[in-house]
């Protein structure tokens, strides 16, 4: 596992796009760009999985506690307000046509689950599972969790609809 980050989500999902082959860039998160009255949070990479596709990506780590992937329950989804807006800010600024994801990595918490056919990341002793959700899709069907924390989540049945393995969104063919 490539050991630039010193977090783990992001070196486990980096390690995972250097296991497929995906083109990337990692951006620098102790720079805040932006307007000058206001910073704007970096996202955390910019693929490029097929010449005439982007895709920017928010990397959120979380710890997946089921003994099962079957119904893609269990599955902990919230992100900030600022996440949101960093988002958006950076998708208006590159250009439309780049996608915006959130890339919530999992790290399995228990020795022994069933991963229903998903593909796993192992590394060292840490297991990852990698979903992705379309940031119009989380805007869509957000909810707030936290008043105090500014942060927004998604119900189970909404992360049901909009979670999708990363290998098989980065393949969407009909995407441009």
């Amino acid at each position: 596992m490539r050991d630039g980050s010193p977090n783990h989500y992001e070196r486990a999902f980096e390690s995972w796009l250097l296991d497929h082959g995906v083109e990337y860039v990692k951006a620098d998160e102790h720079k805040r760009p932006g307007p000058s009255h206001k910073s704007v949070k970096n996202f955390d990479f910019l693929l490029y999985p097929r010449p005439d596709r982007s895709v920017i990506v928010e990397v959120k780590g979380r710890t997946f506690k089921g003994a099962s992937v079957a119904g893609l329950t269990g599955f902990e989804c919230w992100v900030t307000a600022d996440d949101i807006e960093s988002l958006q800010v950076w998708r208006r600024a590159l250009g439309l046509d780049h996608e915006a994801v959130f890339a919530f990595a999992y790290r399995v918490a228990k020795a022994d689950v069933d991963f229903d056919g998903h593909e796993v990341l192992d590394v060292g002793p840490d297991r990852y599972l990698f979903f992705c959700i379309r940031l119009d899709d989380y805007c869509r069907h957000m909810k707030r969790r936290s008043p105090k924390w500014h942060t927004m989540t998604l119900s189970a049945e909404s992360f049901r609809r909009c979670a999708i393995d990363l290998s098989a969104f980065l393949q969407d063919r009909t995407l441009s």
